[in-house]
């Protein structure tokens, strides 16, 4: 018998009844026809409740997903699939609280590197492990690189499955889940229909293969988009930046947002030979001179005493930040989007060490080496941040760039990493670790000699002097995770404890014993991890 649904006169029946039971039968009477009393109307109920029931239409069923893709990748190891279930079951396990640590290794923190090491030898995830890697990459999302490169295109196909995972979706160019960027016809439906996250992951994707492709792209749908999505396509130009995208970025200087406006500017003056490259070398030569009336070089500075409509229109915020004065703050912006290359002819064919070294007049050294630090990082000029970071003894209040320590650790990033490495040394043997927490973090790992050597040298100091340990509890984590795992024997002779000095911190020495035999644990179970996946597969 086919299901129905139910009658009007079936529904004012149970509508009726409901209202009945509510009052009461004595104050409500049952409908016409029905025998008195509660009783009846609860056999009237449950009848009216069955023929509900029965007369409901079955939903229709949702379609089947498709079948995953494949993934030629090799299987992992028996050994090393075990590792990683470990690694991920320990992440979601409940902390056991407290504040020290203990001696064992810290299996989550240990997670970013397996993946690491699973991505190089081009290994394939487990379909079972699918589920908690994807929920381990949307909790943390510095694993997300990895761990979405290790899961493949059966990973970012479960992705699409569950809304909690769609992050993965975004950025995920060259997956299955895109079509072929050859395909045009495809490409331009996705991108005329397609998600938000699923249209920056397409964007990347052609970038890649065919940037002036993608470039079209962009250009064809610019005047729908909204602000915030111009934003992120227009962030998506910076791989593979060049001169060919130099009209689109000069128009996108009238943009309606102020946001878009300056991410076009730092773009484009990020192109040596762009026109608003040329404007600001223009304004920023009228502001910084040759002092020519000294006894000896220096360096004259007349800062703007305006922001006009053409230098906010190229990029130039009028506005400062609480406390920065508006003539010092259009200068520093001036000079950081102005080409490195135009100083060596400004003053005499001068190197960047030697500009650099110059005395500023009238206070603004400061502020336009400040600048230069910006420009330097920004256009990824190794030779200006060499000059602006100096040598790595010189104490930073005495450096000839800048004090600060995240900006000295953005200059680094400019350079090579083998010299990135050796300069941070040096910065410790000088001065210690107390100040190299953030200059540690942009070193290549593992950290290569003198650096770890280094490194280690500053912790053995540092408890010899019964100093409070917990201070070094970031750099002694670092270590874990970025010391070469051969240096387990070397440190072997450190896990003892020390006597504690008069003046230690009390339970100095125990927590420093603690720490170093954390230390030699994980850096041998680092090695065993590699060790696994170096295994034949079964």
């Amino acid at each position: 018998m086919p299901a129905t649904e139910p009658t009007p006169s079936t529904t004012t029946a149970w509508e009726e009844l409901v209202t009945s039971a509510l009052l009461g039968t004595d104050r409500r009477p049952l409908p016409t026809g029905a025998g008195p009393g509660p009783i009846t109307l609860l056999d009237e109920a449950a009848l009216h409740t069955v023929r509900r029931r029965a007369g409901l239409r079955p939903a229709t069923a949702a379609a089947r997903p498709g079948t995953a893709p494949a993934d030629q990748r090799p299987p992992l190891p028996p050994a090393a699939r075990r590792r990683l279930a470990q690694l991920l079951a320990d992440r979601s396990a409940p902390s056991g609280g407290g504040g020290r640590r203990g001696a064992a290794p810290d299996l989550t923190e240990l997670i970013p590197q397996w993946l690491a090491a699973a991505d190089r030898r081009g290994f394939r995830a487990p379909s079972s492990l699918l589920p908690p890697l994807l929920d381990a990459a949307r909790a943390r999302t510095d694993l997300r690189p990895q761990a979405l490169a290790f899961a493949g295109p059966r990973g970012l196909w479960l992705a699409g499955l569950n809304p909690e995972w769609k992050f993965a979706l975004r950025g995920s160019s060259g997956s299955s889940l895109l079509p072929d960027v050859t395909d045009a016809d495809a490409v331009h439906r996705l991108w005329e229909e397609g998600l938000f996250a699923e249209r920056v992951a397409l964007l990347g994707a052609v970038r890649a293969h065919d940037p002036g492709g993608a470039l079209a792209l962009l250009t064809s749908t610019w005047p729908t988009e909204r602000a915030e999505d111009r934003l992120m396509f227009l962030d998506s130009l910076r791989a593979g930046l060049s001169a060919a995208d130099e009209p689109f970025l000069e128009r996108a200087l009238s943009d309606r947002s102020r946001n878009v406006r300056a991410t076009a500017a730092e773009l484009l003056s990020a192109l040596p030979e762009s026109a608003l490259a040329g404007r600001m070398a223009a304004r920023a030569s009228s502001c910084v001179n040759p002092d020519l009336t000294a006894g000896t070089a220096a360096v004259a500075v007349e800062a703007p005493h305006e922001c006009d409509a053409a230098m906010q229109r190229d990029g130039v915020v009028a506005v400062p930040p609480s406390g920065r004065g508006e003539r010092s703050w259009w200068l520093g912006q001036l000079v950081e989007a102005t080409p490195l290359s135009v100083w060596p002819a400004r003053f005499g064919g001068r190197t960047a060490q030697e500009i650099v070294a110059l005395p500023v007049a009238d206070g603004w050294g400061e502020e336009l080496r400040a600048a230069w630090c910006r420009a330097a990082v920004r256009q990824r000029d190794p030779e200006w941040a060499r000059a602006l970071l100096g040598a790595a003894s010189l104490p930073p209040s005495n450096g000839p760039g800048t004090a600060s320590l995240a900006e000295r650790s953005k200059l680094l990033a400019t350079l090579p990493g083998a010299e990135r490495a050796a300069w941070v040394a040096d910065f410790v043997a000088a001065h210690g670790l107390s100040e190299a927490f953030q200059l540690l973090g942009v070193c290549p790992v593992p950290w290569a000699e003198p650096l770890g050597r280094s490194v280690v040298d500053a912790l053995d100091i540092a408890r010899d002097a019964g100093s409070y340990p917990w201070s070094f509890s970031g750099v002694m984590g670092l270590a874990e995770r970025c010391l070469k795992p051969a240096e387990a024997d070397r440190l072997e002779v450190l896990t003892t404890t020390p006597d504690e000095p008069e003046d230690a911190s009390p339970g100095a020495a125990g927590y420093w014993s603690e720490a170093f035999r954390r230390l030699v644990s994980t850096l041998r179970l680092r090695a065993v991890m590699e060790a696994e996946l170096g295994a034949e597969t079964a």
